[in-house]
Protein backbone atom coordinates (compact mmCIF):
# COMPACT_ATOMS: atom_id res chain seq x y z
CA UNK A 1 0.00 0.00 0.00
CA UNK A 2 1.27 3.36 -1.02
CA UNK A 3 2.34 6.02 1.79
CA UNK A 4 -0.22 9.08 2.04
CA UNK A 5 2.96 11.24 1.62
CA UNK A 6 3.54 9.76 -1.50
CA UNK A 7 0.05 10.59 -2.79
CA UNK A 8 0.69 14.43 -1.46
CA UNK A 9 4.37 15.13 -2.87
CA UNK A 10 2.65 14.56 -6.38
CA UNK A 11 0.63 17.73 -5.58
CA UNK A 12 4.03 20.04 -5.61
CA UNK A 13 6.05 18.96 -8.22
CA UNK A 14 7.35 21.73 -10.12
CA UNK A 15 7.33 21.85 -13.78
CA UNK A 16 10.64 22.17 -13.84
CA UNK A 17 10.78 18.48 -12.47
CA UNK A 18 8.67 17.32 -15.67
CA UNK A 19 11.06 13.74 -15.77
CA UNK A 20 10.06 13.56 -12.18
CA UNK A 21 6.60 13.80 -12.61
CA UNK A 22 6.54 11.17 -15.09
CA UNK A 23 8.44 8.51 -13.13
CA UNK A 24 6.31 9.40 -10.02
CA UNK A 25 2.76 9.11 -12.50
CA UNK A 26 4.39 5.30 -13.31
CA UNK A 27 4.44 4.93 -9.79
CA UNK A 28 1.62 5.91 -8.71
CA UNK A 29 -0.37 4.08 -11.92
CA UNK A 30 1.57 0.41 -10.20
CA UNK A 31 0.07 1.05 -6.82
CA UNK A 32 -3.39 1.67 -8.32
CA UNK A 33 -2.86 -1.14 -10.14
CA UNK A 34 -2.43 -3.54 -7.18
CA UNK A 35 -5.16 -1.67 -5.50
CA UNK A 36 -7.61 -2.28 -7.80
CA UNK A 37 -6.42 -5.77 -8.53
CA UNK A 38 -6.91 -6.35 -4.74
CA UNK A 39 -10.48 -4.74 -4.62
CA UNK A 40 -11.52 -6.94 -7.41
CA UNK A 41 -9.93 -10.10 -6.44
CA UNK A 42 -10.94 -9.85 -2.79
CA UNK A 43 -14.41 -10.45 -2.10
CA UNK A 44 -13.88 -8.64 1.65
CA UNK A 45 -11.57 -6.45 0.79
CA UNK A 46 -10.84 -2.93 3.14
CA UNK A 47 -12.64 0.50 2.82
CA UNK A 48 -9.36 1.72 3.30
CA UNK A 49 -7.97 -0.26 -0.01
CA UNK A 50 -10.68 1.60 -1.65
CA UNK A 51 -10.32 5.12 -0.40
CA UNK A 52 -6.34 4.69 -1.26
CA UNK A 53 -7.30 3.73 -4.76
CA UNK A 54 -9.55 6.92 -5.09
CA UNK A 55 -6.82 8.76 -3.66
CA UNK A 56 -4.09 7.48 -6.29
CA UNK A 57 -6.79 8.06 -8.61
CA UNK A 58 -6.79 11.51 -8.01
CA UNK A 59 -3.39 12.58 -7.86
CA UNK A 60 -2.72 10.91 -11.08
CA UNK A 61 -5.34 12.94 -12.76
CA UNK A 62 -3.34 16.25 -10.90
CA UNK A 63 -0.55 14.91 -12.83
CA UNK A 64 -1.87 14.25 -16.33
CA UNK A 65 -3.25 18.10 -15.92
CA UNK A 66 0.24 19.60 -14.82
CA UNK A 67 1.64 22.06 -17.14
CA UNK A 68 4.88 20.63 -17.10
CA UNK A 69 3.43 17.79 -19.34
CA UNK A 70 1.45 19.85 -21.47
CA UNK A 71 3.21 20.89 -25.14
CA UNK A 72 4.78 23.99 -24.53
CA UNK A 73 8.36 24.95 -24.85
CA UNK A 74 10.81 24.08 -22.24
CA UNK A 75 13.67 26.79 -20.88
CA UNK A 76 15.50 25.81 -23.71
CA UNK A 77 12.82 25.65 -26.32
CA UNK A 78 12.52 22.35 -26.77
CA UNK A 79 8.77 20.75 -26.76
CA UNK A 80 8.52 18.64 -23.87
CA UNK A 81 7.02 14.65 -24.62
CA UNK A 82 4.15 13.69 -23.47
CA UNK A 83 3.74 10.49 -22.73
CA UNK A 84 0.59 8.95 -24.45
CA UNK A 85 -0.60 7.77 -21.08
CA UNK A 86 -1.61 10.81 -20.72
CA UNK A 87 -2.82 11.27 -24.35
CA UNK A 88 -6.55 10.72 -24.76
CA UNK A 89 -6.65 7.31 -27.32
CA UNK A 90 -9.48 9.38 -29.23
CA UNK A 91 -8.24 12.51 -29.44
CA UNK A 92 -4.37 12.02 -29.56
CA UNK A 93 -4.69 14.78 -26.89
CA UNK A 94 -3.41 15.53 -23.62
CA UNK A 95 -6.68 15.10 -21.59
CA UNK A 96 -8.54 17.95 -19.70
CA UNK A 97 -11.18 15.96 -17.95
CA UNK A 98 -10.06 12.03 -17.63
CA UNK A 99 -12.38 8.98 -17.00
CA UNK A 100 -11.58 5.48 -16.62
CA UNK A 101 -14.16 3.27 -17.95
CA UNK A 102 -14.84 -0.48 -16.15
CA UNK A 103 -12.59 -1.64 -18.90
CA UNK A 104 -9.70 -0.12 -16.88
CA UNK A 105 -8.92 2.64 -19.91
CA UNK A 106 -8.52 6.03 -19.49
CA UNK A 107 -10.32 8.94 -22.11
CA UNK A 108 -10.76 12.60 -22.25
CA UNK A 109 -14.59 12.58 -21.21
CA UNK A 110 -16.14 14.58 -24.32
CA UNK A 111 -14.73 12.48 -26.50
CA UNK A 112 -15.63 9.21 -24.82
CA UNK A 113 -19.25 10.35 -24.39
CA UNK A 114 -19.04 11.38 -27.88
CA UNK A 115 -18.28 7.94 -28.51
CA UNK A 116 -21.09 6.91 -26.41
CA UNK A 117 -24.06 9.00 -27.93
CA UNK A 118 -22.77 8.24 -31.29
CA UNK A 119 -24.62 4.36 -30.44
CA UNK A 120 -20.96 3.05 -29.47
CA UNK A 121 -21.56 -0.05 -26.62
CA UNK A 122 -17.96 -1.24 -26.80
CA UNK A 123 -14.14 0.33 -25.40
CA UNK A 124 -12.45 2.01 -28.58
CA UNK A 125 -9.24 0.20 -27.44
CA UNK A 126 -10.15 -3.42 -25.62
CA UNK A 127 -13.48 -3.79 -27.63
CA UNK A 128 -15.07 -5.28 -24.69
CA UNK A 129 -19.11 -5.00 -24.76
CA UNK A 130 -21.54 -3.70 -22.13
CA UNK A 131 -19.86 -0.89 -21.59
CA UNK A 132 -21.67 1.89 -19.63
CA UNK A 133 -21.45 5.94 -19.69
CA UNK A 134 -19.21 7.33 -16.72
CA UNK A 135 -22.12 9.67 -16.18
CA UNK A 136 -25.16 10.85 -17.50
CA UNK A 137 -24.90 12.54 -20.43
CA UNK A 138 -26.08 16.11 -20.25
CA UNK A 139 -24.91 19.44 -21.72
CA UNK A 140 -21.37 17.82 -22.62
CA UNK A 141 -21.76 17.68 -26.64
CA UNK A 142 -21.40 21.43 -26.73
CA UNK A 143 -18.20 20.92 -25.82
CA UNK A 144 -17.16 18.34 -28.95
CA UNK A 145 -19.11 21.00 -31.73
CA UNK A 146 -16.71 23.00 -33.42
CA UNK A 147 -16.96 25.94 -35.64
CA UNK A 148 -15.97 23.84 -38.76
CA UNK A 149 -19.38 21.73 -37.66
CA UNK A 150 -21.65 24.35 -37.70
CA UNK A 151 -20.06 25.58 -41.34
CA UNK A 152 -20.25 21.73 -42.70
CA UNK A 153 -24.23 21.70 -42.23
CA UNK A 154 -24.82 25.15 -43.26
CA UNK A 155 -22.56 24.30 -46.36
CA UNK A 156 -25.25 21.26 -46.48
CA UNK A 157 -27.99 22.80 -46.33
CA UNK A 158 -27.53 25.16 -49.01
CA UNK A 159 -27.07 22.40 -51.08
CA UNK A 160 -30.66 21.79 -50.66
CA UNK A 161 -31.60 24.59 -52.62
CA UNK A 162 -28.76 23.46 -55.25
CA UNK A 163 -29.14 20.81 -58.18
CA UNK A 164 -30.85 17.05 -57.71
CA UNK A 165 -27.15 15.44 -57.78
CA UNK A 166 -26.07 17.87 -55.15
CA UNK A 167 -29.59 17.51 -53.22
CA UNK A 168 -28.68 13.59 -52.95
CA UNK A 169 -25.00 13.98 -52.29
CA UNK A 170 -26.30 16.27 -49.54
CA UNK A 171 -28.81 14.66 -48.28
CA UNK A 172 -26.84 10.70 -47.92
CA UNK A 173 -24.38 12.76 -46.00
CA UNK A 174 -26.76 14.43 -43.65
CA UNK A 175 -28.63 10.95 -43.44
CA UNK A 176 -25.20 9.58 -42.19
CA UNK A 177 -23.86 12.55 -39.72
CA UNK A 178 -27.13 12.78 -37.82
CA UNK A 179 -27.18 8.75 -37.23
CA UNK A 180 -23.51 8.94 -36.00
CA UNK A 181 -23.29 12.19 -34.07
CA UNK A 182 -24.95 13.55 -31.35
CA UNK A 183 -23.29 16.52 -31.33
CA UNK A 184 -24.56 17.39 -35.31
CA UNK A 185 -28.08 16.16 -34.10
CA UNK A 186 -27.74 19.50 -31.77
CA UNK A 187 -27.17 21.28 -34.24
CA UNK A 188 -30.18 21.44 -35.84
CA UNK A 189 -31.88 22.90 -32.66
CA UNK A 190 -29.70 26.16 -33.36
CA UNK A 191 -31.65 28.02 -36.19
CA UNK A 192 -35.18 27.74 -36.93
CA UNK A 193 -34.42 27.68 -41.07
CA UNK A 194 -32.25 24.27 -40.20
CA UNK A 195 -35.97 22.47 -40.38
CA UNK A 196 -36.95 24.43 -44.04
CA UNK A 197 -34.24 23.64 -46.05
CA UNK A 198 -33.80 20.32 -45.00
CA UNK A 199 -36.90 19.66 -46.41
CA UNK A 200 -36.90 22.25 -49.40
CA UNK A 201 -36.33 19.28 -52.18
CA UNK A 202 -39.73 17.57 -51.07
CA UNK A 203 -42.90 19.22 -52.43
CA UNK A 204 -45.89 18.66 -50.75
CA UNK A 205 -47.95 16.06 -52.66
CA UNK A 206 -44.70 15.31 -54.63
CA UNK A 207 -42.57 14.13 -52.38
CA UNK A 208 -41.81 10.44 -53.73
CA UNK A 209 -41.10 12.11 -56.77
CA UNK A 210 -37.29 11.11 -56.04
CA UNK A 211 -37.93 8.05 -53.87
CA UNK A 212 -33.92 7.69 -52.56
CA UNK A 213 -33.81 11.35 -51.74
CA UNK A 214 -36.83 11.65 -50.35
CA UNK A 215 -35.98 8.29 -48.09
CA UNK A 216 -32.58 10.07 -46.99
CA UNK A 217 -34.56 13.00 -45.65
CA UNK A 218 -37.41 11.59 -44.00
CA UNK A 219 -34.38 9.20 -42.34
CA UNK A 220 -32.81 12.32 -41.40
CA UNK A 221 -36.11 14.13 -39.49
CA UNK A 222 -35.68 10.22 -38.05
CA UNK A 223 -32.41 10.83 -36.32
CA UNK A 224 -33.06 14.19 -35.33
CA UNK A 225 -35.83 13.36 -33.66
CA UNK A 226 -34.14 11.15 -31.79
CA UNK A 227 -32.43 13.95 -29.79
CA UNK A 228 -34.81 15.16 -27.01
CA UNK A 229 -34.20 19.05 -27.64
CA UNK A 230 -35.30 18.61 -30.97
CA UNK A 231 -38.82 16.85 -30.88
CA UNK A 232 -40.55 20.02 -30.32
CA UNK A 233 -38.56 21.35 -33.33
CA UNK A 234 -39.11 18.89 -35.39
CA UNK A 235 -43.05 18.06 -34.53
CA UNK A 236 -44.15 21.81 -34.14
CA UNK A 237 -43.06 22.51 -37.47
CA UNK A 238 -45.76 23.06 -40.28
CA UNK A 239 -44.00 21.25 -42.78
CA UNK A 240 -43.03 17.79 -40.94
CA UNK A 241 -46.31 16.02 -40.41
CA UNK A 242 -48.01 16.39 -43.58
CA UNK A 243 -45.01 14.70 -45.44
CA UNK A 244 -44.01 12.15 -43.13
CA UNK A 245 -48.23 11.74 -43.18
CA UNK A 246 -47.47 11.66 -46.84
CA UNK A 247 -44.12 9.43 -46.44
CA UNK A 248 -46.29 6.62 -44.58
CA UNK A 249 -48.45 6.71 -47.91
CA UNK A 250 -46.03 6.33 -50.76
CA UNK A 251 -42.15 6.18 -51.03
CA UNK A 252 -40.04 3.27 -50.30
CA UNK A 253 -41.23 0.38 -47.79
CA UNK A 254 -37.88 2.13 -45.87
CA UNK A 255 -38.84 5.50 -46.01
CA UNK A 256 -42.73 4.70 -44.81
CA UNK A 257 -40.93 2.56 -41.95
CA UNK A 258 -38.62 5.36 -41.03
CA UNK A 259 -41.29 7.35 -41.19
CA UNK A 260 -43.13 6.23 -38.85
CA UNK A 261 -40.46 5.01 -36.64
CA UNK A 262 -40.11 9.08 -36.62
CA UNK A 263 -43.74 9.40 -35.56
CA UNK A 264 -42.72 7.21 -32.83
CA UNK A 265 -40.13 9.12 -31.00
CA UNK A 266 -41.66 12.60 -31.38
CA UNK A 267 -44.40 11.01 -29.34
CA UNK A 268 -42.30 10.57 -26.27
CA UNK A 269 -43.91 14.14 -25.88
CA UNK A 270 -47.20 14.50 -24.73
CA UNK A 271 -48.06 17.63 -26.51
CA UNK A 272 -46.54 16.26 -30.12
CA UNK A 273 -48.76 13.32 -29.37
CA UNK A 274 -51.80 15.16 -29.58
CA UNK A 275 -49.79 17.40 -32.63
CA UNK A 276 -49.98 13.59 -34.35
CA UNK A 277 -53.29 12.58 -33.89
CA UNK A 278 -54.94 15.24 -35.08
CA UNK A 279 -53.42 15.23 -37.96
CA UNK A 280 -54.71 12.52 -38.97
CA UNK A 281 -51.51 10.11 -38.75
CA UNK A 282 -53.44 7.09 -37.14
CA UNK A 283 -55.15 6.58 -40.57
CA UNK A 284 -52.14 6.16 -42.70
CA UNK A 285 -49.87 4.19 -39.64
CA UNK A 286 -53.39 1.57 -39.35
CA UNK A 287 -53.77 1.05 -43.00
CA UNK A 288 -49.56 0.34 -43.20
CA UNK A 289 -50.45 -1.96 -40.03
CA UNK A 290 -53.03 -3.24 -42.35
CA UNK A 291 -50.53 -3.80 -45.16
CA UNK A 292 -48.03 -6.04 -43.11
CA UNK A 293 -44.86 -5.54 -44.47
CA UNK A 294 -42.83 -7.37 -42.18
CA UNK A 295 -40.10 -4.10 -42.18
CA UNK A 296 -42.42 -1.79 -40.98
CA UNK A 297 -44.97 -3.50 -38.67
CA UNK A 298 -42.96 -3.40 -35.50
CA UNK A 299 -42.33 0.71 -36.33
CA UNK A 300 -45.69 1.22 -36.99
CA UNK A 301 -46.64 -0.50 -33.82
CA UNK A 302 -44.64 1.30 -31.59
CA UNK A 303 -46.00 4.74 -33.19
CA UNK A 304 -49.76 3.73 -32.86
CA UNK A 305 -48.98 2.47 -29.19
CA UNK A 306 -47.46 4.96 -28.04
CA UNK A 307 -49.74 7.51 -29.29
CA UNK A 308 -52.58 5.95 -27.82
CA UNK A 309 -51.09 6.48 -24.42
CA UNK A 310 -54.01 9.69 -24.44
CA UNK A 311 -57.24 9.33 -24.46
CA UNK A 312 -58.07 11.37 -27.78
CA UNK A 313 -56.19 9.02 -30.13
CA UNK A 314 -57.48 6.29 -29.23
CA UNK A 315 -60.73 7.35 -29.84
CA UNK A 316 -59.35 8.17 -33.16
CA UNK A 317 -57.32 5.03 -33.55
CA UNK A 318 -60.59 3.18 -33.51
CA UNK A 319 -62.44 5.21 -35.71
CA UNK A 320 -59.64 4.36 -38.05
CA UNK A 321 -60.52 0.68 -37.77
CA UNK A 322 -57.54 -0.53 -35.47
CA UNK A 323 -59.46 -2.68 -33.73
CA UNK A 324 -60.61 -4.95 -36.47
CA UNK A 325 -56.96 -4.79 -38.11
CA UNK A 326 -54.86 -5.15 -34.67
CA UNK A 327 -57.45 -8.55 -34.17
CA UNK A 328 -56.77 -10.11 -37.58
CA UNK A 329 -53.17 -9.70 -37.15
CA UNK A 330 -53.07 -11.28 -33.85
CA UNK A 331 -55.42 -14.17 -35.19
CA UNK A 332 -52.47 -14.59 -37.72
CA UNK A 333 -50.21 -14.45 -35.21
CA UNK A 334 -48.31 -11.42 -36.28
CA UNK A 335 -46.47 -9.09 -33.68
CA UNK A 336 -48.78 -10.42 -31.13
CA UNK A 337 -47.04 -8.91 -27.93
CA UNK A 338 -46.82 -5.62 -29.93
CA UNK A 339 -50.54 -5.89 -30.71
CA UNK A 340 -51.76 -7.46 -27.52
CA UNK A 341 -50.67 -4.64 -25.70
CA UNK A 342 -52.54 -1.94 -28.25
CA UNK A 343 -55.39 -4.13 -27.80
CA UNK A 344 -55.38 -4.01 -23.48
CA UNK A 345 -54.98 -0.02 -24.11
CA UNK A 346 -57.89 0.19 -26.78
CA UNK A 347 -59.98 -2.01 -24.00
CA UNK A 348 -60.42 0.94 -22.18
CA UNK A 349 -62.63 2.29 -24.57
CA UNK A 350 -66.24 1.46 -25.15
CA UNK A 351 -65.94 1.32 -28.53
CA UNK A 352 -63.26 -0.54 -28.81
CA UNK A 353 -64.62 -3.61 -26.48
CA UNK A 354 -68.18 -3.59 -28.52
CA UNK A 355 -65.76 -3.96 -31.57
CA UNK A 356 -63.66 -7.42 -29.78
CA UNK A 357 -67.20 -8.30 -28.72
CA UNK A 358 -68.56 -8.07 -32.41
CA UNK A 359 -65.12 -10.12 -34.02
CA UNK A 360 -64.98 -13.49 -31.98
CA UNK A 361 -62.00 -12.03 -29.47
CA UNK A 362 -62.77 -13.78 -26.71
CA UNK A 363 -61.93 -17.37 -27.91
CA UNK A 364 -58.65 -15.36 -29.70
CA UNK A 365 -57.60 -14.58 -26.51
CA UNK A 366 -58.40 -17.86 -24.71
CA UNK A 367 -56.19 -19.72 -27.78
CA UNK A 368 -53.02 -17.61 -26.94
CA UNK A 369 -53.50 -17.71 -23.20
CA UNK A 370 -53.24 -21.80 -23.63
CA UNK A 371 -50.51 -21.97 -26.25
CA UNK A 372 -48.21 -18.80 -25.24
CA UNK A 373 -44.86 -19.74 -22.78
CA UNK A 374 -44.99 -15.39 -22.53
CA UNK A 375 -46.53 -14.31 -18.92
CA UNK A 376 -46.72 -10.92 -20.49
CA UNK A 377 -48.71 -12.12 -23.56
CA UNK A 378 -50.77 -13.92 -21.04
CA UNK A 379 -51.49 -10.62 -18.89
CA UNK A 380 -52.91 -8.37 -21.34
CA UNK A 381 -55.19 -11.13 -22.98
CA UNK A 382 -56.64 -12.02 -19.42
CA UNK A 383 -56.84 -8.23 -18.69
CA UNK A 384 -58.79 -7.68 -21.79
CA UNK A 385 -61.08 -10.55 -20.91
CA UNK A 386 -61.72 -8.81 -17.54
CA UNK A 387 -62.88 -5.64 -19.49
CA UNK A 388 -65.05 -7.75 -21.89
CA UNK A 389 -66.92 -10.18 -18.97
CA UNK A 390 -68.02 -6.70 -17.63
CA UNK A 391 -69.03 -5.02 -20.30
CA UNK A 392 -70.95 -7.67 -21.90
CA UNK A 393 -72.85 -10.14 -20.44
CA UNK A 394 -73.35 -12.41 -23.07
CA UNK A 395 -70.06 -13.25 -22.74
CA UNK A 396 -70.12 -14.95 -19.69
CA UNK A 397 -71.36 -17.87 -21.17
CA UNK A 398 -68.33 -18.14 -23.21
CA UNK A 399 -65.57 -17.50 -20.71
CA UNK A 400 -67.80 -20.11 -18.70
CA UNK A 401 -67.17 -22.90 -20.84
CA UNK A 402 -63.59 -22.29 -21.28
CA UNK A 403 -63.13 -22.25 -17.86
CA UNK A 404 -65.19 -25.49 -17.21
CA UNK A 405 -63.60 -27.37 -20.19
CA UNK A 406 -59.58 -26.25 -19.74
CA UNK A 407 -59.22 -24.18 -16.16
CA UNK A 408 -57.55 -21.87 -17.87
CA UNK A 409 -59.19 -18.59 -15.52
CA UNK A 410 -58.16 -20.50 -12.35
CA UNK A 411 -54.48 -21.67 -13.62
CA UNK A 412 -54.11 -18.15 -14.02
CA UNK A 413 -55.10 -16.63 -10.79
CA UNK A 414 -52.98 -19.25 -9.69
CA UNK A 415 -49.90 -18.62 -11.68
CA UNK A 416 -50.09 -15.25 -13.51
CA UNK A 417 -48.44 -12.46 -12.77
CA UNK A 418 -49.56 -10.32 -10.17
CA UNK A 419 -51.93 -8.27 -12.74
CA UNK A 420 -52.81 -11.40 -14.48
CA UNK A 421 -53.66 -12.76 -10.95
CA UNK A 422 -56.04 -10.04 -9.94
CA UNK A 423 -58.06 -9.67 -13.37
CA UNK A 424 -58.28 -13.98 -13.25
CA UNK A 425 -59.79 -13.63 -9.73
CA UNK A 426 -62.19 -10.68 -10.46
CA UNK A 427 -63.38 -13.06 -13.73
CA UNK A 428 -64.14 -15.69 -11.45
CA UNK A 429 -65.78 -13.92 -8.74
CA UNK A 430 -67.46 -12.14 -11.43
CA UNK A 431 -69.05 -16.21 -12.99
CA UNK A 432 -69.73 -17.11 -9.21
CA UNK A 433 -72.26 -13.97 -8.64
CA UNK A 434 -74.27 -14.60 -11.78
CA UNK A 435 -74.21 -18.13 -10.92
CA UNK A 436 -72.39 -19.01 -13.92
CA UNK A 437 -69.74 -21.83 -13.03
CA UNK A 438 -68.56 -22.51 -9.12
CA UNK A 439 -64.89 -21.89 -9.12
CA UNK A 440 -63.04 -24.72 -8.10
CA UNK A 441 -59.10 -24.00 -8.01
Amino acid sequence: MARTGVLEETETETESDSSMVVAKAVEIKKQLERLVKAIVDEDDYRVETADEAIRALSSLKGLKLKKSLSFKPDGHGNLLDVPEDFRCPISGELMKDPVVLATGQTYDRPFIQRWLNEGNRTCPQTKEHGMELPKPVQDIDEEVVSNADRGYLNSLLQKMSSSLSDQKEAAKELRLLTKRSSPFRALFGESIETIPQLLSPLSPGQADTDPDLQEDLITTLLNLSIHDNNKRLVAEHPLVIPLLIESLISGTIQTKSNAAATFFTLAAIDSNKIIIGTSGALNPLIDLLDEGHPLAMKDVASAIFSLCSVLENKGRAINAGAVKVILQKIMDRVLVAELLAILAMLSSHQKAVQEMCELGTVSCLFGIIRESDCEHNKENCIAILYTICFADRTKLKEIKEEEMANGTVSRLARTGTSRAKRKASGILERLNKTGSITHTA
